[in-house]
C-alpha cells in the first residue's frame, strides 16, 4: 500500500477498500502526530521546512515561510510551490488535494476545505472529496474559507472573512459570503494595495 493509493481512495467513486482505509488512518495519525510536534515549541525556518516536508510527504523549497500553528487532517495530499507564505491558525483539510501556486499569500485562520459531506440521509453523509487549486501570487485575506472543487486564478485576491464556493477568475478581487467579484485588477495595480 502506497500514499497514491490512499489518495486514490479520496477520489469521487472509489470503491471502498478496507487495506487502503486502514493504511489512511495511519497516515491521519501521522499526520496528528507532527502537527502537535510543528506547533508545540519554537522552531526555526529551517526546522519548520523539515517539518512541513515530512507533513506532506514532498520537500518543501527553501524560499517556503510559515507562521504556526497549522492544522491539517491528512497532509500527504497538499503541494506547495515556491515563495508561498502561510500565515498563523490555517486549516488545510487535504484529502480531495491542495495544489498552491509559486508567490502564493496564505493569512491568518484561512480554511481550504476539500470535503464536503452528502445531504441525502440515506447515504449517511458520505464524504464527496474535489480538489482546490490556487493559482500563482494569489492573495487569500485572514478568516476566508475556500470550499470544495475552487480553483482560484493567478494574481486574484480573496478579501477577509470571503467564503469561496466557486471559481475566482485570475486578476480579480473577491469577497463576501458567498463571494462574488468585486473588482478586476488592472496590470498596474498588481503591486499596490488591492483591497
Amino acid at each position: 500500500m502506497t500514499v497514491k493509493d490512499v489518495i486514490g481512495g479520496f477520489r469521487e467513486g472509489a470503491e471502498e477498500n478496507v487495506g487502503r482505509d486502514a493504511y489512511a488512518n495511519e497516515l491521519f495519525q501521522e499526520a496528528v502526530r507532527i502537527g502537535m510536534e510543528l506547533n508545540t515549541k519554537y522552531h526555526t525556518p529551517e526546522e519548520l521546512r523539515e517539518i512541513m516536508g515530512r507533513l506532506i510527504g514532498k520537500q518543501v523549497d527553501r524560499s517556503f515561510r510559515m507562521f504556526p500553528p497549522f492544522y491539517t487532517d491528512f497532509g500527504k495530499n497538499i503541494t506547495i510551490g515556491k515563495d508561498v507564505f502561510i500565515n498563523s491558525g490555517c486549516h488545510f483539510q487535504d484529502q480531495g488535494g491542495i495544489e498552491i501556486g509559486d508567490g502564493a499569500l496564505i493569512g491568518h485562520n484561512v480554511v481550504l476545505a476539500t470535503i464536503n459531506h452528502d445531504l441525502n440521509p440515506k447515504e449517511n453523509r458520505k464524504n464527496h472529496y474535489a480538489p482546490i487549486k490556487i493559482g500563482a501570487h494569489v492573495w487569500i485575506g485572514s478568516n476566508a474559507t475556500v470550499l470544495p472543487g475552487v480553483t482560484i486564478g493567478d494574481w486574484a485576491v480573496v478579501a477577509a472573512g470571503a467564503v469561496v464556493t466557486r471559481d475566482v477568475p485570475a486578476m480579480t478581487v473577491v469577497g463576501g459570503v458567498p463571494a462574488r467579484v468585486l473588482k478586476t485588477i488592472q496590470e498596474e495595480e498588481r503591486y499596490e494595495t488591492a483591497v
